[in-house]
């Protein structure tokens, strides 16, 4: 017998990205529950709120909710306690602590982090920067990046540059590919990082293997003979070591925690320079 899912309701005045990825974090820590997520963005009015009220209705479960309009909040959270159903103001307990803390109340005002500011466009910038320079294409803007990325193929690099550019950090990657002559001048430029990327190569293969399949091109290659895929990985690591870089081993991260590993090395680095240019700091 199939057990029936457990619903959760993730209820927003904004874009629901924020409640979608706090919920996501917390679910996949109960791995025998099958839930069942119900979404509702951009809630902003009564009438929306009349649709969700009968969605929970038809499936009921746990109602989290980000709102700060306190008429909407209030009337949802009667309609919970009417149900007999827990609701949640996930924010509640951040804005509360930081309200004390600065000694000032919230603005109140849905989606603000989604304000067309300078910093959004920063992130487009940033965007369109990573798409242009992917994959070795116009290495003569590399001096503007924060960080390059270097790797073999199938070591995320793009993914990972396309999730910086979202964080507003410029990327650009380069694909180390043998018998081809590797960048030894990006060597000497002063503002971007230079990373390495590396992986397993039993893992690159069965990747490369994937790869191949889905392009329908099955035939062996060097591009996943385990002998030259070795020497491949060997041969960037021994050029990473060349460069002084920095090397991040792929193999059992995700997209994001390789970017958020890349994201504190900047912070680092932006913090060791502070420290070197202001006087009375060591």
């Amino acid at each position: 017998m199939v057990s029936s899912p457990n619903h959760v309701h993730l209820v927003s005045d904004a874009t629901g990205e924020t409640i979608n990825n706090i919920a996501r974090a917390c679910l996949v820590q109960f791995e025998n529950v099958q839930a069942q997520e119900h979404f509702w963005s951009l809630i902003r009015t009564k009438r929306q709120l009349d649709l969700v009220e009968e969605g929970i209705r038809q499936w009921p479960g746990l109602v989290l909710y980000t709102f700060v309009d306190e008429e909407l909040r209030r009337r949802l959270e009667e309609f919970c306690r009417a149900q007999n159903l827990v609701s949640i103001s996930v924010l509640d307990p951040v804005l509360n602590a930081m309200a004390t803390h600065f000694g000032v109340k919230s603005a109140q005002a849905p989606g603000r982090q989604h304000a067309l500011d300078a910093e959004y466009f920063a992130r487009i910038e940033a965007m369109d920067y990573a798409l242009a320079q992917d994959d070795g294409h116009g290495n003569d803007r590399l001096a503007d990046a924060d960080v390059i990325i270097l790797g073999v193929s199938r070591t995320s690099k793009t993914p990972t540059c396309i999730y910086l550019a979202n964080r507003g950090i410029r990327a650009a990657n380069i694909p180390l590919i043998p018998g081809h002559a590797f960048p030894t001048e990006i060597g000497h430029l002063e503002k971007p990082m230079i990373i390495g990327l590396t992986k397993d190569p039993d893992s690159l293969i069965e990747i490369r293997r994937s790869r191949l399949k889905l392009l329908q091109q099955d035939k062996e290659t060097r591009y996943v003979d385990p002998e030259k895929v070795r020497e491949e990985v060997q041969e960037a690591r021994r050029f990473f070591a060349k460069l002084g870089c920095p090397v991040i081993d792929v193999t059992r991260r995700s997209i994001e925690e390789t970017a958020a590993e890349i994201m504190m090395l900047l912070n680092r680095r932006q913090l060791d320079t502070k420290v070197k240019t202001t006087p009375g700091i060591e």
